[in-house]
């Protein structure tokens, strides 16, 4: 019996839901069983989420909770994470999953071959209420899926949408799909109180897929 029938394979597990729904704090609740449980943790995080002002070495909850994290750039920067992967790492979680692109389904499915458990966690909205980059495919892999959801701050029912605004303003539909920020751009929304610009009818057709576009802000991110 080879060595990958006697350690088996491992599973992906997917935190999704809107901001605010505490979806970091889950991965971090998680990771944090896994070490009390003595196994090895890789915790990582993609090299645009700045928020906060905290250092770019850490994930962040929006309650201020940090953990220390590896920082990775996507597309080369990806294989890091299977150099550093080695047998003696058990578990592997990855913090806001959906700013990566999709090289990285191709190294969970390595992970997950070599007997890891990966814990993911991100948003599977994007600001427009449309499946955010990899997430449907992470979602479609995925051996356990948990859906956070936050409080609506119009109306206090439950949340699943990412508001974003401009100047107080809800975003154009045609905004970047990527602008990193917290409170001071993002509200939790309802389906009711959600609202976004839709295209024209005369406006292309938007694919399923979009790669991640990055803007910067001004604001603390």
């Amino acid at each position: 019996m080879n060595n990958e029938l006697k350690q088996g394979k491992g599973r992906l597990e997917v935190v999704c839901g809107s901001m605010f729904s505490g979806k970091t704090e889950e991965l971090m609740r998680r990771l944090r069983r896994a070490e009390y449980a003595k196994k090895n943790v890789l915790t990582i995080k993609h090299h645009v989420d700045k928020r906060y002002n905290q250092a770019s070495t850490c994930i962040v909850s929006h309650e201020g909770r940090e953990r220390l994290a590896l920082v990775i750039n996507d597309g080369a920067g990806i294989q890091t994470i299977i150099d550093l992967a080695d047998d003696s790492v058990d578990v592997i979680g990855i913090d806001e999953i959906q700013f990566f692109t999709l090289p990285i389904i191709t190294v969970i499915h390595k992970l997950i071959d070599a007997g890891k458990r990966v814990i993911v966690a991100g948003l599977d909205l994007d600001f427009r209420g449309e499946p955010f980059g990899i997430m449907p495919p992470l979602l479609a892999l995925a051996d356990d899926i948990l859906k956070l959801k936050a409080i609506c701050v119009q109306c206090g029912r439950e949340a699943h949408h990412t508001q974003r605004l401009i100047d107080g303003r809800p975003a154009a539909y045609d905004d970047p799909i990527i602008l990193v920020g917290a409170s001071e751009l993002y509200e939790a929304r309802c389906r009711n109180c959600f609202q976004i610009t839709k295209l024209s009818p005369s406006a292309k057709e938007q694919p399923l897929y979009h790669e991640p576009v990055f803007k910067e802000t001004n604001a603390n991110v």
